[in-house]
C-alpha cells in the first residue's frame, strides 16, 4: 500500500438528505445503523483481510465494506484485519454519520519497502443512499495524519479508535498507535488526535502527559471518549516493579500546539482509588468507556464517568479473575472512585474464575440522557468471554448491573439459553468479546459464534427494558440474514 494522501472531502455543510442527529446514521434518515467489524474475514480470497458490515435502521439493507471499495486506496491482504476497530462520527459534517475503519496490520510501502503491521485508518463517509462500492474513502497513515511523525513498521497505527462531537460542535477522532516506539523503548505507543482541521499526537514523553514512556507500555490500546474528554489505556503500564500494571490518562477536547492537552492520568495506586492496588499484570486499562455525567446539583454533563477494565486483577487468590472500575472525572480533573466491581462484590452473581478476564470489555450507558445521572438510569454491561457456561468453555457472559451505586443491585448475567440471548452457549464462542450501548439497547457481541443458527458470529441488540425484565423483543444481526452475504469469521468482535 502506497502512502496515501486524503481522497474524501470535507465541505462542512449539510448534505440535501442528511438529517443528521442521530448516532451512527450512515444514510442520514434519522435512525440507528449498525456496523459491525470482522477483521477475521476472508475478503477476496485474502484470509483475515476483514470487513464491515452495515445494517441500516428500519430494514433498508446492508452494505459491506472493505478494502474492495473503488475509493479504497489499498487492496485486501491476508491478516489486514480491517476492522480491528470502529468509530463513528460525521468527519465532514454534512448530516450524515461516516465510519472510522482501523486497520492496525496493513503493510505500508515506504521508500519501496514494505513496513510490516505499520497500520492505516480509512474514513468511509455516509451519504443519504448509504454504502456503495464508490462511497467517498479517505485513507491515512501516521505519516499523512500528522506530517512530523514517522510510519514505521509494528506500530499498530489504527489498533484503537474513539470519535465524535465536541460541546462546540467540532468533529473529533482519535487513533491509537500501541506499537509506536517511543526513541529506543519498542512498544511504549502514542496516540493521534484530530480535532476540526488540527492534527495532534502525544506519547508519555511529552510534556504534560501523564506517565513517562517505557517499553511495552502500549498506551493507545484502548480509547473512549465524551464531547469533552478522551481517555487513552496503557495496559502495559509498569508501576514499580509491577510490570503490565496499567494506567489511563484523561485528555481534555483541546490543543496545545501538537499535542491535546491532558488533564490527569489514573491508575490502581491513585490515592482517590482506594478499593484496589496496582500488581503486575492486572492490565488496568485494557478495556474502556466513557459517558457524559450530570451530578446532583449540576444544570447539564459537565462531568464523564469512566469504566476501567482490569481483566487481569487477582481477585483474593483467584489469578486473572478480573475487576472493573468507574471513576468520575470531573472539569477540574478531580478524580473520584464511584465504585469497584469483581465477582467478590456483595449482589453481584457468580463467583470468581482463574482465567475468566471478567472486564475485557466494558460499556456504559445513560437511560435518561441529560438527566442527572443515578443507579437506575446508568447502566454497565462487563464482558466476560472466557466464562464457563455449564459444559462449554470459553462460552462467555455478560453482566449487567447499575453503573452507580451498589453493583448488586439488579446484577444479570446474560448467556445464551438464558431465555433473552438466543441459541445454546457453545465453547469458545466468547459471548461478550465485542459490546456497545446506547440509551435504548445494549448490543452483544458472539465473534465465535458456530451454531447452525449463526455460524460465523452474531450480534444481538437488546433493549434496556428486556434486559431489566429478562425476556422481550432481541434484534439480531449476522451474515446471512438482512440482506448480508452468509460467511464470515469472527463477525461481533466490535460494534458500533
Amino acid at each position: 500500500m502506497a502512502t496515501p494522501a486524503a481522497t474524501g472531502s470535507a465541505t462542512g455543510a449539510p448534505q440535501a438528505g442528511c438529517e443528521g442527529g442521530t448516532e451512527s446514521d450512515f444514510n442520514g434518515d434519522g435512525l440507528r445503523d449498525v456496523a459491525v467489524g470482522d477483521p477475521e474475514a476472508t475478503v477476496d480470497g485474502e484470509s483475515n483481510a476483514g470487513l464491515v458490515r452495515v445494517f441500516f435502521g428500519g430494514g433498508k439493507g446492508v452494505a459491506e465494506i472493505s478494502q474492495e471499495l473503488t475509493n479504497d486506496r489499498a487492496a485486501p491482504e491476508a491478516n489486514d484485519g480491517y476492522g480491528h476497530a470502529i468509530a463513528t462520527y460525521d468527519a465532514d459534517q454534512d448530516g450524515c454519520s461516516d465510519l472510522v475503519v482501523g486497520v492496525p496490520y496493513e503493510d505500508v510501502t515506504k521508500d519501496g519497502a514494505a513496513l510490516p503491521d505499520a497500520g492505516a485508518i480509512y474514513i468511509v463517509h455516509g451519504s443519504p443512499s448509504g454504502f456503495s462500492a464508490d462511497s467517498a474513502v479517505e485513507t491515512y497513515t501516521q505519516k499523512s495524519l500528522a506530517s512530523w511523525v514517522s510510519t514505521e513498521a509494528g506500530d499498530l497505527f489504527g489498533y484503537a479508535l474513539a470519535a465524535g462531537e465536541t460541546d462546540a460542535g467540532e468533529p473529533f477522532l482519535t487513533v491509537g498507535v500501541p506499537g509506536e516506539a517511543v526513541g529506543a523503548l519498542d512498544d511504549a505507543g502514542c496516540i493521534h488526535y484530530v480535532l476540526g482541521s488540527t492534527s495532534a499526537t502525544a506519547d508519555q514523553d511529552d510534556p504534560g502527559v501523564p506517565g513517562v514512556a517505557e517499553a511495552n507500555d502500549r498506551f493507545g490500546a484502548s480509547l473512549a471518549a465524551t464531547p469533552d474528554y478522551f481517555a487513552a489505556g496503557s495496559p502495559g503500564e509498569a508501576l514499580g516493579n509491577e510490570s503490565f500494571a496499567g494506567s489511563v490518562a484523561v485528555f481534555g477536547q483541546e490543543v496545545d500546539g501538537r499535542t491535546p492537552v491532558a488533564m490527569t492520568g489514573v491508575s490502581e495506586d491513585h490515592p482517590a482509588l482506594t478499593s484496589g492496588t496496582a500488581e503486575g499484570q492486572d492490565r488496568f486499562g485494557t478495556a474502556l468507556s466513557m459517558l457524559p455525567y450530570r451530578p446532583e446539583g449540576a444544570a447539564s454533563e459537565t462531568d464523564a464517568l469512566l469504566a476501567v477494565g482490569t481483566p487481569g486483577e487477582d481477585v483474593g487468590t483467584v489469578a486473572d479473575a478480573g475487576a472493573v472500575t468507574v471513576i468520575r472525572i470531573q472539569p477540574s480533573a478531580a478524580v473520584t472512585e464511584k465504585g469497584l466491581v469483581d465477582r467478590f462484590s456483595p449482589g453481584v452473581e457468580g463467583d470468581p474464575v482463574v482465567g475468566d478476564f471478567f472486564g475485557h470489555s466494558v460499556a456504559l450507558a445513560n437511560t435518561a440522557p441529560g438527566a442527572v445521572g443515578s443507579s437506575s438510569t446508568v447502566k454497565l454491561a462487563v464482558g466476560v468471554p472466557h466464562q464457563e457456561v455449564g459444559p462449554a468453555e470459553m462460552a462467555g457472559a455478560v453482566h449487567v448491573m447499575p453503573g452507580l451505586g451498589d453493583p448488586g443491585q439488579g446484577d444479570r448475567v446474560l448467556t445464551r439459553g438464558d431465555g433473552l440471548l438466543p441459541g445454546a452457549a457453545g465453547a469458545r464462542e466468547r459471548t461478550g468479546w465485542g459490546l456497545h450501548a446506547d440509551a435504548g439497547s445494549l448490543y452483544v457481541g458472539i465473534p465465535y459464534s458456530r451454531g447452525d443458527e449463526a455460524p460465523h458470529g452474531v450480534v444481538y441488540g437488546l433493549p434496556w427494558e428486556a434486559v431489566a425484565a429478562g425476556s422481550g423483543s432481541v434484534a439480531t444481526y449476522r451474515p446471512g440474514a438482512g440482506g448480508a452475504p452468509d460467511e464470515g469469521a469472527a463477525f461481533g468482535w466490535v460494534i458500533r
